[in-house]
């Protein structure tokens, strides 16, 4: 793996522990990190070894979002453009960070987050990128942007009625409000809660284990016809996993998890 500024990146096993580490600044998002988040997400994707993700943020918080210093570049650099380049540019910022936060959810291998502290406006679009998420108890979270009088653009509006619901993740975007872990898991927005980060910690790490463990093809093979069908229609959806088993259903994998099963002891995949 490449050297991050901003990342870190370590192997327990076959899970791969990114940490988002900026911890002064909140774990808030500049230039470097935006950039990197999507490096780390695609070289994850390709590597090979690496079954499993968990993604985290170091020290006392997950990330509050985009560094406001940031945007205030964004603005100088803004404000020595004509209108045309005006919106050309901030179309093309917009993607740019777009494709950063989608790099998560296009990884093929599971990513779990374990979110401590605060999780707002762009750290909110992250964890809702992950495919699990896990929280401490008094972890706060807030759809941040409508009190910055912006459309979240990110990718949180369109993920989170897919968790939570429609109801639900409209009155969260549209007011603003914050809410606790607790709160979290009774909405459906974390798979987890815990009192301490510590315990937190300790249970994804076992988690991400135990899915390391399972055929990495099977993995891979459920986040994309998960991701795939709540985009499209369930005949389509359907179509979509006949044509993938298809292709991959009569691999070594069911022979060795079978085999396993038969003689009792734990089955060994290749990545």
């Amino acid at each position: 793996m490449t050297d991050f500024e901003t990342f870190l990146v370590e192997m327990d096993g076959a899970v791969a522990r990114v940490t988002m580490n900026r911890p002064r600044k909140a774990n808030c998002l500049n230039a470097t990190m935006w950039r990197e988040l999507k490096s780390v997400f695609d070289e994850l994707d390709a590597a090979e070894g690496v079954r499993v993700v968990v993604l985290a943020g170091q020290g006392r918080f997950f990330s509050a979002g985009i560094d406001l210093e940031y945007l205030f570049t964004v603005q100088q650099t803004l404000s020595r453009m004509s209108e045309g380049r005006k919106q050309e540019y901030l179309h093309h910022f917009i993607i740019d960070l777009q494709a950063s936060v989608n790099a998560i959810e296009n990884c093929c291998k599971p990513v779990l987050a374990a979110i401590q502290g605060v999780c707002i406006g762009g750290g909110l679009d992250i964890a809702a990128a992950c495919d699990l998420r896990y929280a401490t108890a008094k972890a706060r979270f807030c759809v941040k942007e409508v009190d910055l009088a912006i459309v979240a653009d990110l990718g949180v509006l369109q993920r989170l009625p897919g968790i939570v619901g429609q109801g639900i993740a409209r009155e969260l975007a549209l007011t603003g409000r914050q809410f606790n872990g607790r709160e979290a898991g009774s909405l459906g927005l974390v798979n987890g809660v815990f009192a301490t980060a510590g315990e937190m910690q300790e249970s994804v790490m076992a988690t991400a284990r135990g899915l390391a463990a399972k055929s990495p093809l099977t993995l891979r093979g459920i986040k994309a016809t998960m991701n795939f069908s709540r985009d499209h229609s369930v005949a389509e959806g359907l179509g979509f996993v006949a044509a993938r088993n298809a292709a991959m259903l009569l691999s070594p994998d069911l022979e060795e998890a079978v085999s396993a099963a038969m003689e009792k002891r734990e089955p060994l995949f290749d990545d």
